[in-house]
């Protein structure tokens, strides 16, 4: 079994809105440190098939894609060796070969090239889909969507399927239930058998300084105690199998990650 980190490029932030405490007074000001942050997708190479997990941004996020609400706050970048495609290639894969996907969650930076796997079996954490799919119905206009994006909630796949407990979707790869940044989000652990465990909470702790120790408040979480409760489970399961956090939106972190075309195995 190999685990393929494929870089889709950056979203430069308000850093405010990923730490809860760097902002004193509490609001968002102009003045705010902007912060630059990676995106990218794991393919796993496994014997029963490849299976992806999270899709990156779509590539038109910046011209049209993504509302002016989410371009004002964040700025999505790439150059063409970040496509999805792209980078599947650098693994000898094609789209048509993955035909299992799991999303994290359903924000925008997870979700953008879902328009490229409408043959696929889609894995999502049940309580964020439907409060994904609230979110983009109730209202027409597209700034009330929050960190949705309507046109990839509805992309016709072959199948989607509900998540809302801990799972083992096949051996060596389990899919945990991580809420607290959004209503539902599941983590992916890969029990690699040269390299040990390795666990991807995503943004249930997007970067080193919310994991700590001291763990620090997000600025982006759905509800905080879940959040603070899926930190201290994602240390557990790092102490029960001796494994190592692949942070997702840590920049110092992402630059020690191996990238495709290099693996973990």
């Amino acid at each position: 079994m190999k685990l393929y980190v494929l870089n889709n490029g950056w979203i430069d932030g308000n850093e405010n809105e990923i730490y809860d405490n760097l902002n004193e007074t509490g609001s968002d000001n102009v003045s705010a440190k902007w912060n630059r942050i990676p995106i990218y997708a794991v393919l796993i190479d496994h014997p029963a098939g490849k299976i992806i997990y999270d899709l990156g941004c779509h590539p038109d996020a910046m011209h049209g894609y993504w509302c002016k609400n989410l371009t004002s706050k964040t700025r999505y970048g790439y150059d063409e060796s970040n496509l999805l495609t792209h980078q599947l290639a650098l693994t000898g894969t094609k789209v048509e070969d993955i035909k299992t996907v799991v999303l994290s969650h359903l924000h925008p930076d997870h979700t953008g090239n879902l328009y490229l796997f409408e043959h696929a079996d889609i894995y999502v954490p049940r309580e964020d889909f439907i409060h994904a799919l609230m979110s983009v119905h109730a209202c027409k206009d597209p700034a009330a969507h929050g960190l949705y994006v309507k046109a990839s909630l509805e992309v016709p796949v072959k199948q989607y399927h509900l998540i809302d407990h801990d799972i083992e979707l096949l051996p060596g790869i389990e899919l945990v239930t991580l809420p607290g940044h959004t209503p539902g989000l599941l983590g992916l652990i890969v029990h690699l058998p040269k390299e040990g465990t390795l666990v991807f909470p995503q943004d249930a702790i997007n970067d080193r300084r919310v994991y700590g120790p001291p763990a620090q408040e997000p600025g982006l979480a759905y509800d905080k105690t879940d959040y603070s409760h899926s930190v201290e489970k994602v240390r557990d399961l790092a102490q029960k199998y001796k494994a190592r956090v692949m942070f997702p939106h840590d920049w110092e972190f992402f630059q020690t990650m191996k990238k495709a075309p290099n693996y973990y195995e």
